[in-house]
């Protein structure tokens, strides 16, 4: 293994080779020194300020209580009869989610709905669509700490394919804060997602308290033997040797052990957990492959016998992807963290196609997320809360703070916020925190550079960019808000029996079934202990339409 080579997370499924060939640190560096006067680099100037008050929200307020913090969603503007018949739907299916939502915020300021001729404006014609900036100017609202009295709630949800809203909107928003997204292909989905996230929060669901780590390494590949030794194993270490984790089952699955098909048994099987968190290839493929849409970001396991010993294509009997998933998965409650390439989903234009400094080339006919989060978020039985994920490449470097040393603490503090029953959003602070911070450093180091080429050695200027990157294109797919619901000891995990809509008016109905057959909260979860009577016997009446 050469160490002097750098290396990324994800394998070409067409080809079996890597999506990008291991470098060079000089190499890299060449290519990070020409990114110049473009928008990466305006980018990062401008959410440098957030180095000046690092946290999300305004003195005074708690993050993690809806009724401070406020929760709204964002809807693209829509004029389409079309698409605006969809829409309506879709927000139709999602209606256990909002008015559950509402009720948790109580405050009529705090909850918002972004839509109509507030909803976000994409681009029409030769217009570019709107900035975080432009967003929030037409709300009035500037930069800094979230103040929910402004208007705009801090936890929001993009309701919305990357492609009516970006993931570089994303991404700029959710640096202030709290951002995720949910699109799916089906209405059905969407009722799916609601009635998961329902179920979960008014105290039908109460998962016993397991963390599993899913690392997969294969012979020949620098990149997972990396993310297996400087990734997982140092979290498994941390974690083991905490107190305040002394009641959890903590179970890890390594090299061998990390087979497609224990993969599929965690996720469909009595070892499911509450929190799981992967490191491994994540697969691209071309655009002209029909695999592309429904298989990018899938999970390679440590099937695939390496880079030397398979040359090809690569077989779905080396991945997991979301059509793997079977109809009998057990993923209600979940909160997963995937570190792969395209884990969260793939954005049209090739970030790194700007080698040799050229213009950005197409990798996928339009942007899109990932197949596997939007198939554990709308599994028919009950979906996961939520997914974090990657958009664009994962680089292995990123995690390693010199030769042979482990850099985990950002990975680790946002696992712990989540054990901790924290909601995932504010739990991601972190990995904003971490990028806003590289994000200052880049852009300082680039500027340096170009007066003095000593400034920084290669290696460590590699280190830096690949650590903004991976800090930077991380996303929450689901609800900012879900968080994990805990109970102590061993439960069966319920499943929701029925979610059906109607076509012409896409009512949901459903079902839970748990190993009391009882509806009646099972937990001591705060929003929905405090929510008073007349709130939680609506919300039951909506499961039960």
């Amino acid at each position: 293994m050469n160490d002097d080579l750098m290396s990324f997370n994800g394998i070409n499924g067409a080809t079996g080779d890597y999506g990008l060939p291991p470098m060079t640190a000089e190499d890299l560096a060449k290519f990070i020194q020409g990114e110049k006067d473009g928008e990466a680099l305006d980018e990062l100037r401008a959410k440098s300020d957030i180095l000046a008050n690092p946290f999300p929200v305004k003195e005074g307020v708690d993050a993690n209580d809806l009724t401070q913090s406020g929760w709204g969603a964002i809807f693209p503007f829509v004029n389409d009869p079309d698409e605006v018949q969809r829409q309506a739907q879709i927000k139709e299916a999602l209606q256990p989610l909002l008015s559950l939502r509402q009720q948790q915020v109580n405050n009529e300021k705090y909850f918002q709905i972004f839509d109509g001729p507030r909803g976000y404006r994409g681009a029409k014609g030769d217009k570019r669509a709107e900035t975080k900036a432009q967003f929030l100017k037409r709300l009035d609202v500037g930069p800094g700490p979230v103040d929910p009295d402004k208007g705009v709630p801090y936890y929001l949800l993009i309701v919305a394919s990357p492609v009516e809203i970006s993931y570089q909107f994303q991404f700029q928003l959710d640096v202030q804060f709290a951002v995720g997204r949910i699109h799916f292909d089906t209405v059905q989905e969407y009722a799916n997602y609601a009635k998961s996230v329902v179920a979960t929060e008014t105290g039908q669901v109460a998962l016993s308290r397991q963390l599993t780590f899913f690392g997969a390494e294969s012979p020949d590949d620098k990149a997972t033997q990396l993310s297996s030794e400087y990734l997982i194993k140092p979290m498994l270490a941390e974690f083991n040797g905490k107190e305040e984790f002394k009641d959890w089952q903590i179970t890890s699955y390594l090299k061998d052990a990390a087979k497609k098909a224990q993969l599929q048994q965690i996720l469909t099987g009595k070892t499911t957990p509450a929190v799981l968190f992967t490191a491994s290839h994540g697969m691209e493929f071309p655009m002209e492959d029909s695999r592309q849409l429904p298989h990018q970001g899938a999970l390679m396991c440590s099937d695939w016998p390496g880079p030397s010993r398979h040359k090809g294509k690569i077989p779905q009997d080396f991945y997991f992807a979301g059509d793997d998933l079977t109809s009998e998965a057990n993923l209600l409650g979940l909160i997963t963290f995937h570190f792969a390439c395209f884990g969260g989903g793939c954005p049209e234009l090739d970030e790194f196609s700007k080698q040799a400094f050229k213009e950005r080339k197409a990798i996928a006919p339009r942007a899109f997320v990932a197949g596997l989060p939007k198939g554990l978020l709308g599994h028919a039985k009950g979906g996961a809360l939520a997914t974090i994920g990657h958009v664009e490449r994962a680089w292995g470097y990123s995690f390693l703070g010199g030769k042979n040393s482990a850099q985990t603490a950002v990975f680790q503090s946002t696992l712990e916020r989540i054990l901790k029953g924290q909601r995932v959003g504010f739990a991601t602070e972190y990995l904003n925190i971490r990028y806003a911070e590289l994000a200052a450093e880049l852009s300082t180091t680039v500027e340096e550079l170009e007066y003095d080429p000593a400034y920084m050695a290669p290696r460590d200027l590699a280190g830096l960019w690949t650590a903004h990157n991976d800090a930077r294109d991380y996303v929450i797919i689901g609800d900012p808000a879900a968080k994990l619901c805990l109970t102590d000891g061993a439960v069966k995990r319920p499943t929701l029996d029925s979610v059906t809509i109607s076509a012409s008016t896409a009512k949901v109905t459903t079902t839970v079934s748990n190993s009391d057959k009882s509806p009646t909260p099972r937990i001591n979860d705060a929003d929905w202990q405090k929510t008073p009577a007349s709130v939680q016997k609506l919300v039951r009446e909506l499961l039960a339409k």
